[in-house]
């Protein structure tokens, strides 16, 4: 393919290279995501030694070891892109992604190999996150140096399209092979159909980069011989350009990462885990309003070429700081409108020695395994199990703890000096009277799609993701221009990959423990607002605007 000439329109040159960088992107997130979609049943065959809490929990901390390790690939790869290349360090990535799920479809089972099959499975997930750390820095410097002045906003906004697109596709995917499979034969052996299928993606993006030649504006710089022959320490061993990789971190990806994953990952955990919308419905919601709203990124990433990157980014975080609570309130109100009238009606309190509470973070299933034996503990656990709203009030030191649904008060229990026989049939009738007041009161065991009001739920999840869009279709060409071509890969990667695979990838959990920190089911929403509100302070006082500058350098 020849060299794309810098014109302002779009020409078939443009597309080939937008088109082969963007389909490459989506199919690393397909592949990316494919295990946190999976991950239950991925517990089941490779934790299979541990209780099913344990294992569950310990499949998620394998899906986080990709985020975990994000910040090392954009080191790693952004080093290579300044020295050799942005063509060939993302068709390395590819590489690693695609080759790395297709292993996770045909790796052996705890059953075959024992703990050989879990210590494979983490090594390759940490391959993916590492390959996905490359990636994207180098699809983003790619298409941003092919782009016409005055469009890389554009250009680059089909790239911040392939998170959600691939997101999208993996769950698309996954439906499909549940749907001809079956539920049971997916369980079984069906799974690996979609990590399998990464290997045809493989060799279509593989065949499409191989087409593509190197950056016109790295290419001009090598052959001045100006490109970097240290690039970590251009990027992070002077603070010139160290300050602009943090202020690039704290003022610009941090609150662009909230803003996504609060929009359409604790979203949907929102809907399923607290309001107790079933996961099928859940999905639709989210699916759609991710069609819906997609072409969001492309029309801010226009939108930034003509009024600039930093006002619609500022814009999108200020817009969620201030909105998050009142739209997540509208979520309970239009989904679960049973819940929140409970909660009105009869609230709840538990009255406790704060000695005597334990921080129950214990995510998903662990909950059935994980015992709580203090008087506060038990309680809490029980309202915590049907997503009821509680405050706290401090009783006298020592005291057993009590709950207060309504008017009706359940005094709690404390097991520890009960034998074990006395200790289940204690726990199992405070159980019993908890949930009967619960129930009385109006509390929801699930939300009752019949009372849900879908319209205004969509609209409500659009809007959310419209938020993403504004922070994340111009990211690209922000974080592209701020940095010169010589250091551009490294430099914009690791501050990118920091604010995404850790501020917005420990999100859910971040969150989710602070709700069973306060009993409140909004307390979660807390860690997105600071995050997006400290953004865009920074961001509004030390990041410059960067739309009119000349990248060529």
């Amino acid at each position: 393919m020849a060299s794309v000439p810098h014109t302002g329109n779009l020409t078939q040159g443009h597309k080939r290279v937008i088109i082969a960088s963007s389909l490459g992107t989506i199919f690393e997130w397909y592949d990316f995501y494919l295990y946190g979609s999976l991950a239950a049943i991925i517990a089941v065959h490779f934790f299979s030694s541990l209780p099913s809490g344990s294992a569950f929990i310990m499949a998620l901390l394998t899906f986080a070891a990709g985020f975990a390790v994000r910040p090392f690939g954009a080191i790693v790869f952004g080093r290579l892109g300044d020295m050799i290349g942005r063509k060939y360090t993302f068709l390395v990535t590819i590489v690693i992604m695609g080759i790395s799920t297709f292993l996770v479809g045909v790796l052996p089972t705890y059953a075959s190999i024992g703990i050989a099959a879990p210590i494979l499975l983490v090594v390759l997930r940490c391959l993916q996150g590492l390959a996905l750390g490359g990636e994207y820095g180098g699809a983003a410097t790619y298409v941003a140096e092919h782009a016409p002045n005055g469009k890389r906003g554009l250009y680059t906004s089909f790239i911040q399209t392939t998170a959600t697109v691939g997101l999208f596709l993996s769950l698309l995917v996954i439906l499909g092979c549940r749907t001809l499979l079956g539920e049971e034969a997916f369980k079984e052996w069906g799974w690996r159909v979609p990590f399998l299928i990464s290997f045809l993606l493989l060799l279509v993006s593989v065949w499409i980069r191989m087409k593509l030649n190197e950056s016109p504006v790295f290419q001009q710089m090598k052959a001045e011989g100006k490109h970097s022959k240290a690039p970590l320490t251009e990027s992070f061993g002077n603070w010139s350009n160290g300050k602009i990789v943090l202020l690039a971190l704290l003022g610009a990806t941090a609150g662009q990462a909230v803003v996504w994953y609060a929009g359409q990952f604790y979203a949907l955990f929102f809907l399923t885990q607290t309001l107790k919308v079933d996961a099928i419905t859940a999905n639709l919601f989210i699916a759609a309003a991710l069609a819906i709203a997609t072409g969001g990124f492309i029309f801010f990433g226009w939108l930034s070429d003509k009024i600039g990157r930093k006002p619609i980014i500022m814009a999108g975080c200020l817009l969620a700081a201030i909105t998050y609570f009142p739209i997540f309130k509208g979520l309970t109100h239009y989904a679960n409108p049973a819940l929140e009238a409970a909660a009105k009606n009869s609230p709840a309190v538990v009255v406790a020695d704060p000695k005597d509470c334990s921080f129950q973070f214990v995510p998903g299933e662990l909950k059935s395994h994980v015992k709580f034996t203090s008087s506060c503990d038990i309680v809490k656990n029980l309202l915590n199990g049907r997503s009821v709203n509680y405050t706290n009030e401090t009783a006298a030191a020592g005291s057993v703890a009590s709950v207060r649904i309504g008017n009706t008060v359940i005094q709690g229990v404390d097991v520890r000096q009960l034998s074990p026989e006395e200790a289940k049939a204690a726990q199992a009738k405070l159980a019993s009277d908890v949930t009967a007041a619960i129930d009385a009161a109006g509390y929801p065991a699930k939300a009752d799609n019949s009372q849900m009001n879908k319209p205004m739920v969509l609209l409500l999840l659009v809007i959310l993701v419209l938020y993403v869009t504004m922070v994340y279709g111009p990211i690209a060409a922000w974080l592209v221009e701020l940095f010169p071509t010589r250091i551009r890969y490294t430099s914009m990667s690791l501050p990118y990959h920091i604010g995404n695979g850790w501020f917005g990838g420990f999100l859910p959990t971040t969150a989710f423990a602070l709700v069973l920190l306060t009993g409140n089911i909004y307390s979660g929403l807390w860690y997105p607002i600071v995050i997006a509100v400290f953004t865009f302070i920074v961001g509004t006082l030390f990041l410059r605007e960067t739309k009119d500058v000349d990248i060529n350098n």
